[in-house]
């Protein structure tokens, strides 16, 4: 007799004769879903360029074949240093990528001079072939719980070299050194989620039941939790000064989540909350800029009243009611109307118009998986760094979606950050896929800790 196992696994019966089988791969499943990806990436391409000049673009073909090209290096190494990884992460981060190549694409039709696919395709490159880099150097993520120090002094330096440069749209959050510009705390994110997942694994116990009950919940004492409060402190505060606030909002909800797994206790959402309230209520009254976006938020249609047209947040509602059910049609929209940021902070509102209510629930579906099968590895993992640094890297994207659809769909005051893959900008384009790496690590682990072999 077996029983099964919850883990798909089944475990026989003392005495019992048994032989033993490998675990699936997963990988030509892998591979199906990466061809199925790529073909509706240049789907889209085409559907843009038929759209506008009623042919095919010229360059379709070779755009299907990089992007193929690229996504089949991807697999190589996947196949060949993560065997038992999880499927999905990788064919999902190709079809948000392509896809982003092709709004990128649809939005430059309407502004010759100002050509931006080229660029992301440049970096789209770089970023899945760091992903390579990454799955192929990387043999074991618990390495990375050695360097939690150096992890979170890199990622301060990174927060702290904004300020040296000038503002740009009146924040300080770029690097531009002869017209080649970087945003350093899209990487600072990653490397403090590796911090906070080795130091609230090595110090779980303490947090979780040392220090004094206060009303509801057990908080730590401060030898445990001061060093992590002080390092989010200063991270957070850098980008106050940078007027960064989006990443402010994201780097404070990594913290609160990851405390939350670490120690189990529901009181810090609680704390969480609150503290996000106070902060938001002191930045909106201190700070002009922040106040104009929350004076938009409560109003988006204050500018049409003033006779002064309407501000980027009500273009971007009109779009998203044009688009409907099914879409207006790819190319065939007009959110080139919300401005300089329609291929950054609102491209969003490109989906949502021209693929419709079906394309943009289509698109938040693909991010509730991704973040879902990073949940999923962690859960599996014994190793406590492993699980958080899973958790942690996954509620990164899930936090960027919620605050950047958020804002473009007026729900939440808009925060200027980029929506993961889909948007304009080079260096969240390489997080992304750096992060997709570090789930494709951590779920080939969660799965080959069995060894590869089970009992039928």
């Amino acid at each position: 007799m077996t029983k099964a196992g919850t883990t798909g696994s089944t475990l026989a019966a003392p005495g019992s004769p048994t032989s033993a089988v490998r675990l699936p791969r997963r990988r030509g499943m892998e591979l199906a879903l990466i061809v199925l990806a790529v073909l509706l990436s240049v789907y889209g391409y085409c559907a843009v360029g038929l759209a506008h000049t009623g042919t095919v673009p010229p360059g379709a073909a070779g755009y299907g074949a990089g992007l193929g090209v690229l996504a089949l290096v991807a697999h190589l190494a996947v196949r060949l240093r993560a065997p038992y990884a999880d499927p999905l992460p990788l064919p999902i981060g190709v079809l948000l990528n392509g896809l982003g190549l092709v709004l990128i694409y649809r939005l430059d039709l309407e502004t010759p001079g100002d050509r931006a696919a080229p660029a992301q395709l440049v970096w789209s490159t770089l970023g899945i072939g760091f992903f390579t880099l990454v799955v192929l150097m990387l043999r074991d993520h618990r390495v990375l719980q050695r360097y939690a120090y150096v992890c979170v002094a890199a990622a301060l330096v990174l927060l702290l070299l904004p300020i040296l440069f000038p503002a740009v749209n009146g924040a300080r959050i770029w690097v531009r050194i002869a017209g080649f510009s970087i945003q350093p705390s899209e990487f600072a994110k990653v490397l403090l989620a590796v911090f906070f997942a080795a130091y609230l694994a090595a110090n779980r116990s303490a947090l979780a039941y040392a220090g004094r009950r206060l009303w509801f919940m057990q908080f730590p004492t401060g030898r445990v939790l001061g060093p992590i409060v002080t390092i989010w402190l200063v991270s957070v505060g850098v980008l106050i000064l940078e007027r960064d606030l989006g990443t402010s909002l994201l780097f404070f909800g990594l913290f609160v989540v990851m405390l939350y797994v670490a120690t189990g206790r529901t009181g810090w959402i609680a704390v969480g909350l609150v503290l996000a309230v106070l902060g938001a209520v002191a930045v909106g009254h201190l700070e002009p800029h922040v106040h104009g976006r929350i004076k938009d938020w409560l109003h988006p249609f204050a500018s049409i009243d003033a006779g002064q047209g309407p501000n980027q947040l009500a273009q971007s509602l009109f779009a998203f009611a044009a688009g409907g059910v099914l879409g207006t049609g790819l190319g065939l929209g007009h959110s080139i109307l919300i401005g300089f940021a329609a291929k950054s902070d609102f491209i969003l509102a490109t989906a949502g118009e021209e693929l419709g209510l079906a394309g943009l629930s289509a698109i938040f579906l693909l991010y509730g998986l991704l973040v879902e099968r990073g949940y999923r590895a962690g859960l599996a993992l014994r190793d406590p760094f492993a699980r958080l640094l899973a958790v942690g890297l996954a509620s990164i994207i899930a936090l960027q979606v919620f605050v950047i659809a958020g804002g473009v769909t007026g729900l939440i005051p808009l925060t200027g950050m980029a929506m993961p893959f889909l948007a304009q900008g080079g260096s969240s384009v390489v997080t992304n896929w750096a992060i997709v790496a570090l789930l494709i690590r951590v779920s080939d682990s969660a799965r080959s800790q069995y060894d590869g072999r089970v009992a039928p």
